[in-house]
């Protein structure tokens, strides 16, 4: 979500967008750079980190920092073509992993703003790395204008006796370290549970925050968490798999509630294991799996023999 309203009749837009580039935790940490800006339309650098790596062995960038930039870039683009005082908030985004990108090189996202209503912002992005002219990723998102930008409670709601989720007597890392840096970055760990998949857990830290205001997770994060659950459930579900990683087709989010301040989790299921693709969903929850504050699905490439 954009926390603060859009740019006034002759505020410069560039201006506009490297303070509140300044203000997103997320933003901030991840090291994103305005390249261009004017009304509707909006381009970001992300800068090459080994944190963004997924995949050491092949050198790939792990597709969450894809959808991050995405995200950002393309609230960014709905802010810039609203006058008036407001806020974004994402609705879903979906994209299309056209070919994998080099961990080594920065990536670059142009989104525009297709269609404001008085409700709803159409935005398009793609990914690009310098040098090339190739399309990473293409990318549709929709936003949906903010009612109220309020600090929330951190009470439960009234008549729900609190968190649900049992404490969790183990806890693993989702992975070896140094397997996938991204998911280091991330910090994900997983709960074995009997009779069950893993329970997968996102450690809350002040620099996932996308929204100040509220606070609340940036969408981009959760976008992440939600694929690197899927490719894990994957992994786990079907040992056959796990001298390989499957490799994401494409993705969605849709973003149900924002996601507060604490620690977020998800499980996810196989809809369809194929030879070649399969169909993974994810729900991500916070303090009661009845109530979750994403969901996601994508399809997966299978690692051939």
């Amino acid at each position: 979500m954009i926390p603060l309203q859009g740019p006034t009749p002759g505020q410069d837009i560039q201006a506009w967008c490297d303070r509140r580039m300044e203000i997103i935790p997320f933003s901030r940490t991840s090291g994103m750079i305005v390249t261009s800006a004017e009304p509707g339309r909006v381009s970001l650098a992300l800068p090459a980190r080994p944190t963004w790596c997924g995949d050491p062995v092949r050198n790939r960038i792990h597709t969450g920092a894809l959808c991050a930039l995405a995200d950002t870039a393309c609230g960014f683009a709905a802010g810039t073509s609203a006058s008036e005082l407001g806020a974004f908030a994402t609705l879903d985004l979906r994209t299309d992993y056209l070919r994998s990108a080099d961990a080594g090189r920065d990536l670059v996202c142009s989104a525009h703003c297709h269609r404001l209503s008085r409700s709803v912002a159409f935005v398009t992005a793609q990914l690009r790395q310098p040098g090339s002219d190739d399309v990473i990723a293409l990318v549709n998102a929709t936003f949906m204008r903010a009612a109220r930008q309020t600090r929330r409670a951190p009470s439960s709601p009234e008549g729900d006796p609190g968190p649900r989720m049992p404490p969790q007597a183990i806890s693993l890392p989702a992975l070896p370290a140094g397997r996938s840096p991204y998911v280091d970055f991330l910090g994900v760990v997983q709960h074995p549970q009997p009779n069950a998949g893993p329970l997968y857990r996102l450690p809350f830290r002040e620099d996932l925050i996308g929204n100040p205001r509220l606070p609340a997770l940036h969408g981009g994060v959760l976008a992440g968490f939600g694929e690197t659950v899927m490719m894990l459930h994957l992994v786990a579900s079907h040992p056959p798999l796990s001298k390989g990683v499957p490799k994401a087709v494409d993705f969605s989010i849709d973003y149900l509630r924002p996601a507060r301040p604490m620690d977020t989790y998800a499980q996810a299921i196989t809809i369809r294991l194929g030879n070649r693709v399969s169909l993974v969903q994810a729900s991500l929850w916070q303090d009661d799996p009845q109530r979750p504050v994403a969901a996601t699905r994508g399809h997966w490439l299978m690692p051939q023999p």
